[in-house]
């Protein structure tokens, strides 16, 4: 109860913020939200800061901490699951451009994307981390707040490349409570569902596209919600390792298929 009290009252300011303020300082309900509910958490005791005592001031990336280890199934989970990736990239930058600059997205801006991405999941690999994605959160706040000026988004990563060497600030971070982040969530990936519909709307709801993508939804959040018990028990460890907890590479793959399955004139 503690912990819905702490995430409605999050959700809560969130809204309110978002209705009462003016001006430019509308744009900062997430932040409001996020204030607010981890100064509640503090009080009710949810927070703990014991790791603070022993984490010392600087902390230096190590490269290649682990020894690289090349095995084929490896190479072909990662492959089929940075394809899945890729199509979040590419879903997200079109939410980007559709919802914040209201256009849609160019051919070079796609292929840019998902270049970043590689590079940032090579990169990763470097610091021994598993390969990273565009994240939709950010792409949410993005349309709500309207703010796509790059300056802005680079000092953002720089200070999160700045907390990545003080691990006071990643424990500071990382101590906000899952109830704190959720009552946020709730607002932003709400707006990315909307921003899903506006770009399915500007496709067109034909019968094609309608089934395509209402088939799509049900068994990407049917097949991964019954869990590696559920209907995946019957595949190899392999295909449960890339589909079992994964919505976005069942619709993918679902949505692929049935691209190229069903036939062009089905109105017809």
């Amino acid at each position: 109860m503690v912990n819905i009290m702490i995430g409605s009252v999050t959700l809560l300011s969130c809204i309110l913020w978002q209705i009462h303020a003016k001006g430019v300082h509308k744009q900062l309900y997430v932040l409001v939200g996020l204030a607010v509910g981890y100064l509640l958490a503090v009080i009710t005791g949810t927070v703990h800061f014991q790791d603070l005592s022993d984490c010392g001031l600087i902390a230096i990336p190590r490269l290649l901490p682990f020894q690289p280890l090349f095995r084929p199934d490896a190479i072909l989970s990662v492959c089929v699951i940075y394809l899945v990736s890729a199509a979040e990239t590419i879903g997200d930058a079109s939410a980007l451009t559709s919802g914040a600059l209201e256009r849609q997205i160019s051919g070079r801006e796609v292929s840019g994307a998902i270049a970043a991405d590689g590079f940032g999941s090579v990169l990763a690999g470097i610091f021994g981390i598993t390969p990273i994605t565009s994240y939709s959160e950010n792409v949410g706040i993005t349309i709500m707040t309207r703010v796509v000026n790059r300056k802005i988004t680079l000092i953002g990563a720089l200070i999160m490349i700045i907390g990545g060497f003080l691990p006071p600030i990643g424990i500071f971070l990382s101590s906000i409570p899952s109830s704190v982040i959720g009552g946020v969530l709730l607002v932003i990936m709400g707006q990315i569902v909307v921003s899903g519909f506006e770009m399915i709307a500007k496709a067109g709801f034909t019968p094609r596209n309608k089934l395509i993508a209402a088939l799509s939804l049900a068994f990407g959040v049917g097949f991964t919600t019954s869990g590696e018990a559920g209907i995946w028990a019957n595949f190899p460890v392999f295909v449960q390792s890339i589909f079992s907890q994964n919505v976005v590479s069942v619709m993918f793959v679902t949505a692929l298929l049935l691209d190229l399955l069903l036939p062009k004139n089905i109105e017809e």
